[in-house]
């Protein structure tokens, strides 16, 4: 594959991902009382949903920007393997389906990571 098309694909990939984890992160912050709820059922802190939606949020922004593409990939990677770990362990109907967005985002991020990667890969 050409650097360009490469290049090409990747924006194509930030710029959904990007979306999808700003809109899920403020859709947290706008159902806040809902989140927090929903986080508590699942042993958490309510501290925990505040920090999760900003996270979201600033890591969807981050994959905009050029400079910080891979640290929030990898930050949000690190999210969606929580996601699945609590559909595996806490939530009602478990990894599958329940939880094939968070394996999708999960595996996207891989991608974006492997394709925004300062060397090539070879082959």
């Amino acid at each position: 594959m050409s650097v360009s098309t490469r290049n090409v694909i990747a924006w194509i990939l930030q710029a959904l991902l990007a979306f999808a984890f700003t809109a899920s992160g403020i859709m947290k912050f706008l159902h806040l009382s809902n989140t927090v709820t929903s986080f508590e059922k699942m042993g958490l802190p309510a501290w925990f949903a505040y920090f999760i939606a900003a996270a979201e949020v600033l890591g969807g922004i981050g994959l905009l920007v050029p400079r910080f593409v891979r640290p929030a990939a990898i930050g949000l990677a690190l999210i969606m393997v929580g996601a699945a770990f609590m559909h595996t362990t806490r939530i009602p109907g478990g990894l599958l389906p329940n939880g094939m967005p968070a394996l999708l985002l999960l595996l996207l991020l891989v991608v974006l990571t492997r394709l925004r990667r300062t060397t090539p890969l070879a082959g």
